[in-house]
């Protein structure tokens, strides 16, 4: 888990799409649908929004509040889900192609896969057969993200157009994972500041797979909610720990250029593309929480109150590597975590951190099955992601408290414009 902090949302490069006629029943955005159940529910508390569910649709409702309006762009440079910023809700799915299904049914899924990302990030019914779990919500920042793993080139034929940057991950001592939830011939992540409306999501995105492909594994994550806090601040994970804090930043001069693929890159199906690597990271709560604070804090090597370096400052002071206590020793371990993962003691590799939280249950013996859903991105994998993999494999102090139970690696293409679903180039280039 590098310690990096995620960016704030990126303003749209790409202007909303234009609208066109539709039948009524399908044009009423779900923003229009709730009734009174927005700022009006946050000052009245449970009866206000009790008062907000029951009311019936009207023209001149009350506007949802700010968390149900906020929208992120489908067509664009990128697709979304990359620079967007943290999502409550999230879920990652896998698909294998379905057996006989090649090119031709690849790209007809990547079509209506994408003409239901584009309407439900705006607000609107999925255009096949909505389930209507999400019909009362606005957007709320949805994003849908698409992704081919190393096998679809194969399944479909275009083995000469998948990238080198796409070779399998190298194998780690941490790993210990399970087959059956790992890779796919396809990749989608869902994200949303409502769960409603990202389950809809998930739920349509499944359903428009039809014959043509079947989920190889499906996983379920979230983050703290926006508003939660008295100030932005980075995210906390499930050890408690402020995570993210030197995320590259859409602001730094060679950020595109070590987040996606240059325009004129290899191959050009690519171009402002990124690969993402996902990562089912368990961890170890019952042992991490038998350590103290000062235990925890030298794993990590940053103060678990408020994410600062333990050589001092705030949390984004620069760590003095070098700094010792009066004993001499060095006040943060050689084997800290936040130590190894810095960009410049791996020879400037830097990945930017999406990741979500993720909790299935209680195993029998009271075990949390609980941990991070690891999602990164970068322009090569190879550069970013492996080379501080293998460095936190010879000797992180965080390794003993995580264990790595599923693992992907995925080439994300660049944005659709309008008129065109994602993927377009690949599969009728």
């Amino acid at each position: 888990m590098p310690d990096q902090s995620l960016p704030k949302a990126r303003t749209p490069e790409v202007p909303p799409r234009e609208s066109k006629a539709a039948p009524a029943h399908e044009d009423i955005s779900r923003r229009r649908l709730l009734g009174t159940a927005g700022a009006t529910g946050l000052v009245l508390g449970t009866a206000g929004a009790a008062v907000g569910y029951a009311a019936a649709p009207s023209e001149a409702a009350a506007p949802l509040t700010s968390l149900g309006t906020d929208r992120a762009m489908f067509h664009g440079k990128h697709q979304p889900g990359i620079t967007d910023g943290l999502q409550a809700r999230g879920h990652v799915v896998a698909f294998d192609l379905a057996a006989g299904a090649g090119r031709k049914e690849a790209a007809a899924l990547l079509r209506r896969w994408s003409q239901t990302a584009r309407r439900l990030m705006a607000g609107e019914p999925s255009p096949h057969e909505d389930t209507d779990v999400a019909r009362d919500a606005g957007p709320s920042s949805l994003t849908i993200t698409f992704g081919f793993g190393h096998s679809f080139f194969a399944r479909t034929g275009l083995e000469k157009q998948r990238p080198s940057a796409l070779d399998p991950l190298p194998e780690f001592s941490s790993d210990h994972l399970d087959k059956n939830r790992s890779n796919g011939d396809l990749w989608v992540q869902i994200g949303a500041n409502d769960a409603l409306v990202a389950f809809h999501a998930l739920r349509a995105i499944q359903k428009d797979a039809g014959r043509a492909a079947k989920v190889r594994w499906q996983m379920n994550g979230f983050n703290r909610s926006p508003g939660a806090t008295s100030h932005p601040m980075t995210a906390r994970n499930l050890m408690g720990q402020i995570d993210g804090t030197r995320n590259p930043k859409p602001s730094e001069p060679d950020f595109d250029q070590r987040i996606f693929v240059p325009e004129k890159g290899e191959p050009a199906w690519m171009a402002n593309g990124s690969y993402a690597v996902v990562r089912r990271i368990r961890m170890l709560l019952d042992d991490w929480e038998k350590l103290s604070v000062r235990a925890q804090e030298d794993v990590i090597g940053r103060r678990k109150s408020d994410g600062a370096a333990l050589s001092g400052g705030t949390e984004t002071t620069a760590m003095d590597l070098e700094k010792t206590d009066v004993k001499g020793n060095l006040v943060v371990p050689i084997n800290a975590h936040a130590r190894i993962t810095r960009p410049d003691q791996n020879g400037g590799a830097a990945m930017l951190r999406r990741p979500f939280s993720f909790h299935d249950g209680i195993d029998p013996d009271g075990v949390p099955d609980a941990g991070l859903l690891f999602i990164c991105w970068q322009a090569d994998p190879l550069r970013g992601f492996v080379p501080v993999q293998r460095k936190l494999d010879r000797g992180d102090a965080l390794s003993q408290f995580i264990r790595h139970e599923s693992s992907g690696l995925f080439a994300v293409p660049g944005g659709a414009a309008e008129g065109e679903y994602v993927g377009q180039k690949l599969l009728e280039g």
